[in-house]
Order: structure tokens, then sequence, then C-alpha cells
């Protein structure tokens, strides 16, 4: 039976497929005294550029459905929610508040430390976005706001207008949640549909391994080995800003807002931590996280039966830093400089994308072409990115499930559900 689940042993087939990569790249590049020209011009054209490409092509294939069938799926079931009152918009708000935090952790921390792309720019140019008024530039506030609000559907998905194509999808899904009585129960048919994608999802992930020994051969045949001076800066700040995040936004958010220990409650989520960060997905953390939740920290059923299953879908602050600081990286490529309207672009996607992202492995990187996408930055980088994503995915998954479990504990204490003597025990 076919289950929503990572490809098996995933990790390390894109670990030997990154390393057979550059291997087998740097062997022709280092070596093109040796060999011919059209020889050297035909591996690089039609094995790794060619094989890269196909890849990118089907990544960017389902990029506006999964979106438009996560957002429309998830606001279309917020039904239950509605019906829980304070303990729903609590949770909501807390998780939208802390995704918001790290998108700007990660753009601050990038401006900062002034994370670019310098040895591989050159030959990534921005797209030009053409779909707001003759005249007026396109990364404009006007432009930005006015693109949020298609006048046509189908042109907001034929132009690739990210912005509208958000906006269409929440329109959809408020429509669709309260007219479900109506159309008996249309909304599962989403869901089915959402289920779908998420399978295609994988199945092209499934394939990533390969994808990425064509990518990084194509870097490396193209710029030799001088390409992984920046994607170590990328790396090493992605986790820096991640365990900040971890560290220091949720400590503080225990501390305020629930008079909390945070060291007690990180002492008692190390296990959580490391089932999330072995499976890289915040669904299949699930029943680990509700468990330790509640019979650790002291939250109630009522609460933790709620806030975790939420959380899962739409709470993934280790996705938004990652798209924040992979944003920059990509921008930086393509010699694109980064406006004050971008970064609130950017801020606001993140947020909205977190609520789309399916909690499987790696479906961030999905979810991050959106962002780029409204932005009119191509995907020609986002290779280097895919080629290290695996790992730091199961680090972005440790973060999501901490903030899970650290939001249940302020809602419990907020409703006076939260057992302090279990929690301090």
């Amino acid at each position: 039976m076919s289950t929503l689940s990572a490809p098996k042993n995933l990790t390390r087939n894109v670990l030997i497929g990154m390393g057979a990569g550059v291997a087998v790249a740097s062997a022709f590049y280092y070596g093109q005294s040796v060999i011919s020209d059209s020889v050297y011009l035909g591996i690089q054209n039609y094995v790794f550029d060619l094989g890269g490409q196909v890849f990118k092509n089907l990544l960017m294939l389902v990029v506006v459905p999964l979106v438009f069938f996560s957002l429309v799926t998830g606001i279309s079931s917020l039904s239950n929610m509605v019906k829980l009152g304070s303990i729903a918009l609590k949770t909501i708000g807390l998780y939208l508040f802390t995704t918001a935090i790290a998108v700007s952790l990660a753009l601050f921390f990038g401006w900062i430390f002034g994370l670019s792309g310098e040895g591989l720019q050159g030959e990534y140019a921005p797209k030009d976005l053409t779909y707001c008024i003759p005249g007026m530039e396109s990364n404009s506030i006007y432009c930005t706001i006015l693109n949020i609000f298609p006048n046509n559907i189908f042109g907001a998905f034929i132009q690739n207008n990210m912005l509208g194509i958000v906006f269409i999808s929440i329109l959809f899904g408020i429509a669709l949640n309260l007219t479900d009585d109506l159309t008996d129960g249309f909304s599962k048919s989403f869901e089915k549909l959402n289920t779908v994608f998420i399978k295609i999802v994988l199945i092209i992930i499934s394939y990533a391994p390969i994808g990425v020994f064509c990518l990084m051969g194509s870097y490396v045949m193209s710029k030799g080995l001088n390409i992984f001076g920046d994607l170590a800066q990328y790396v090493l700040l992605l986790i820096f800003v991640l365990i900040f995040h971890l560290v220091f936004t949720y400590s503080l958010i225990l501390k305020f807002f629930a008079n909390l220990n945070p060291i007690t409650f990180f002492k008692k989520m190390k296990n959580v931590i490391l089932f999330a960060f072995s499976t890289s997905s915040s669904a299949a953390t699930i029943p680990i996280t509700l468990k330790t939740v509640t019979d650790e920290l002291g939250v109630k059923k009522d609460v933790s039966s709620f806030v975790v299953p939420v959380g899962a879908t739409i709470n993934m602050d280790g996705t938004a830093i990652m798209q924040g600081l992979a944003t920059m990286f990509v921008a930086s490529v393509a010699f694109h400089d980064l406006s004050l309207v971008d970064y609130m672009q950017i801020v606001l996607l993140a947020i909205v994308a977190s609520i789309g992202t399916a909690a499987v492995p790696s479906a961030g990187i999905i979810t991050l072409t959106l962002i780029l996408g409204s932005l009119g930055l191509g995907l020609e980088a986002i290779g280097l990115i895919l080629a290290v994503d695996r790992i730091l995915d199961m680090l972005r998954t440790s973060i999501n499930v901490c903030g899970d479990a650290a939001v249940a504990c302020v809602v419990a204490n907020s409703e006076d559900l939260l057992d302090k003597n279990l929690f301090n025990k």
C-alpha cells in the first residue's frame, strides 16, 4: 500500500549523488587538457545540464497546484478551529507570530553577515515580472499590492503570479469552508487532490539523488570547486539561525507568556527532537510529540490533541528560516538587490507558505519556489540548496516540533489546562 512517507534511505542516496556528481565533474573539469572540447561540452550539456534542468522542471511542475490545493485544504478544514474558540485563536496567532519572528531573524542575520553567492554570480539574472501596469516597476509597493488581487483567476495561474494564487487559494478555501454543508462535503475532494499532489512531490523527490548528481556536476564543470565557499556560508548561517531561534525565541516565549523553565522543557523534549531529526517529518512525529506534551509537560489532552496536529500543519519556523536565507542567497546569485518591499514580501509569503507546506520531508523546497517566483528569481541556483537540504531538513523539523510543544504549553497555561507540577517534575 502506498504511503506519504519519504523514500527509503533518501538522505544517504542524496549524499552519494552529491559526492558522485562532484567527483565525476571534478575529474572532467581538472582534466580538460586530456579531453577534447567536443567531448567535454557534450557531457556538460547533455548529461549534467540537461539532467539538472529536467529535475528543476519537475520541481516547478508541481509548485502551483501544490500551493493551491495545500492552502485550500488548510483553510477549508478550519471549521473545528472556529468551534474551539479562544484555544484556536491563541494557537494560530502564536504559530504565525513565531513564524514571523523566524523569517525575520533569518533576514536580519543574513543581512548582518552579508550572505552572498558571489562565486556563482554572472549567469543568473532575475526575471522581469510583467503582470503589473505598463510603466510601473514590478517590485514597487503599488504592483506588489495590486498583484495580490488579480482580475483574472486563470491569468494569475498562467502568469505564475504567486501572490495572486495565494489570495485566490485563501478566498476559495474560505468559500469552500462556508459552503461545505451545502456541497455535500466537497472539501474532502480537495483533501484527496492535495494528497495526490503531495505524493507527486514525494515521487519527484525520490529522484533527488540523480537530480543532485546532475546539478552538482553542472556547477562543478562550469566553475570548479570554488562554488562551495559560498554554499558553506549559507549552511553555517542557517544552522546558527535555527539554533538561535530554538534556544532564544522559544525560551523567551515559555518564560514570558507562561513563566515556565525553558531548561526543563528542552530536557523533556530531547527524545522528540531526536525522533524528528531522524524522520524529517512533523507529521510522523505527532504521536511521540503528543505523548511527551501530555505525559511529560503536563498539557491537558483538550489542548494537546488540537495544538500539536495543527502545529504539524501550519507551524514551520525552521522552513521559514530556510526560505528567508535561501531567498537572500539566490537573490545574490542573480545580482538582485532586495528592497524593503522585497523583505516585507518574503516575510509575508514565508508565513503564508508555512500554512501550505506539507508536513513531509523536503516539502519546504517546493514552497520556496513560491517566494522566488514572487520576486522574479529563477530556480537555477536552487540546486545547490537542494543538495544540502536533506541534512538541514532534519534540523528544521526538530525546530518545528519544539515550536509545537512550546505553543501547546503556553496555550494550556493561558486556559488553566497545564499541570505545572507535572511540568516541573
